[in-house]
């Protein structure tokens, strides 16, 4: 956002106008003890060619270092015109539309949101985001207690192959309000959650299944007979998805049992990875449930006169005040990504987001197959997959992951802190912005890492 300084001569002013002889009156009241002495670590005042200057050779520094990790934040290709739209003053600044008369712009979009977010998800209804993916899937597992009131159990059944900082986020929000997560183990031949491993809580007092689809490790879950065996039992479905993945794969609304709550990351869409974050959370549901879902719902209606508007609705802005008795602890949202994502998708397209999609999954076919040409490298699971695999060395992982990072190829992600079961695991991710050439350079380097450290 443009940025233009005051002058010396319109501080002046301000200051006669309010009776105050200087700047440094108007801070008096703040005690000398606590007041900062000077910044250290800022140098003196540049202008902005200065500063392009600056920024430029600062993001050289740090270099363009090849990546192959996903993990729930993806490398996409980002069209210029999102970002050129969406930091326009209009929509840069823009806060909480409350006053739908005085945000007529916002709320439509927000709409447009919505709007998307329930058709790839195949649910009737979605909100206008959350802070980030796993805080959306803590709000889900909440809002599944709520729509199950009959369970007094509060035991939420979580596959282990949901992405385990989400079961940790979630673990962490939910814990003090009484639910119980407890842990479904996947088939460690398939890296699939078994509808068998469900039936031994068969008659059990179960209030919600949580499923992630595709899983943390990149492989399609056999969501029908999962989500069939909850639908069976009354039992509320959580599914966790990557909405890029959504172009090519059955939507949750259009599963064999169907899913209640719909719940993901929308950083895929237009949103850069930028040093992890501000990312956004996205919620879809069933008609059903609506009043249960937090955060905030734009709707669509017309004026006396029949003409079209965007209002927020089903939620007072007290709604969001009432604490611990509130159906949301949403407010300010992350409306800014929103809006990208918004264009990202209005951009792309039915078409062109099934083309990335469909290219995500063939980059990751062909780099699991240059990389498990290599000796010591194996496939860990052989069910199908999209966007991700994991590959299983002969050896420990971080110092290869190091040996490659001085190579500027950051080479995937290490299991071995939440997934020890698999020994020298590796989640390794390729996206549409990935060359045979670039998957080439990668499988080269990781060959001469191995070799050199088989000789050593």
């Amino acid at each position: 956002m443009a940025f233009i300084p005051h002058t010396a001569a319109d501080v002046e002013e301000m200051l006669a106008v309010i009776g105050v002889a200087s700047v440094e009156q108007l801070f008096d009241e703040i005690p000398p003890s606590v007041r900062a002495r000077g910044l250290a670590g800022i140098g003196d005042a540049l202008n902005e060619m200065e500063v392009t200057r600056l920024m430029m050779s600062r993001a050289a520094s740090c270099g363009f270092a090849l990546s192959f990790i996903g993990a729930g934040a993806y490398e996409h290709h980002i069209p210029a015109a999102v970002w050129a739209i969406a930091a326009r003053g209009e929509f840069y600044s823009s806060y909480t539309p409350y006053q739908a008369e005085a945000s007529q712009g916002t709320l439509q979009a927000i709409y447009e949101f919505q709007t998307m977010i329930a058709s790839l998800s195949g649910m009737d209804v979605a909100n206008a985001s959350l802070y980030d993916g796993a805080s959306a899937f803590a709000e889900a597992l909440l809002m599944a207690a709520r729509i199950n009131r009959k369970s007094k159990s509060l035991r939420m059944l979580v596959s282990r192959a949901v992405h385990p900082h989400y079961r940790a986020v979630a673990r962490s929000i939910t814990s003090l309000q009484g639910l119980n997560l407890e842990e479904v183990e996947y088939d460690a031949a398939s890296g699939r959650t078994l509808v068998d491993s469900l039936r031994a809580h068969d008659g059990e007092d179960i209030t919600a299944l949580a499923i992630q689809q595709p899983n943390f490790f990149g492989v399609l879950e056999e969501v029908d007979g999962l989500s069939e065996w909850a639908r069976r039992r009354a039992i509320p479905v959580i599914a966790v998805v990557n909405p890029i993945s959504l172009a090519l794969l059955r939507p949750p609304g259009e599963w064999r049992g169907g899913a209640d709550v719909v719940v993901g990351e929308g950083q895929p869409l237009g949103v850069p990875l930028s040093s992890g974050g501000p990312y956004f959370g996205f919620m879809a549901t069933r008609m059903a449930h609506v009043r249960q879902m937090p955060g905030r719902i734009a709707g669509r209606t017309v004026d006396l006169a029949g003409h079209e508007g965007f209002t927020l609705t089903l939620q007072a802005r007290e709604q969001h005040i009432r604490r611990g008795r509130a159906t949301s602890n949403i407010c300010t949202n992350q409306g800014l990504m929103v809006t990208a994502a918004t264009l990202y998708l209005s951009l792309m397209g039915p078409q062109g987001l099934r083309r990335v999609a469909a290219a995500c999954h063939a980059r990751t076919r062909a780099l699991v197959e240059a990389l498990v040409r290599i000796p010591g490298v194996r496939a860990a699971f052989a069910a199908p997959r999209f966007h991700e695999a994991v590959l299983q060395l002969d050896r420990p992982v971080a110092p290869v992951l190091a040996a490659l990072e001085r190579r500027e190829i950051l080479a995937g992600l290490d299991l071995a802190p939440d997934y020890p079961e698999l020994g020298h695991a590796l989640l390794v991710c390729a996206t549409e912005t990935k060359t045979a050439a670039d998957i080439q350079v990668y499988a080269s380097a990781l060959g001469e890492a191995l070799e050199a450290r088989t000789a050593a």
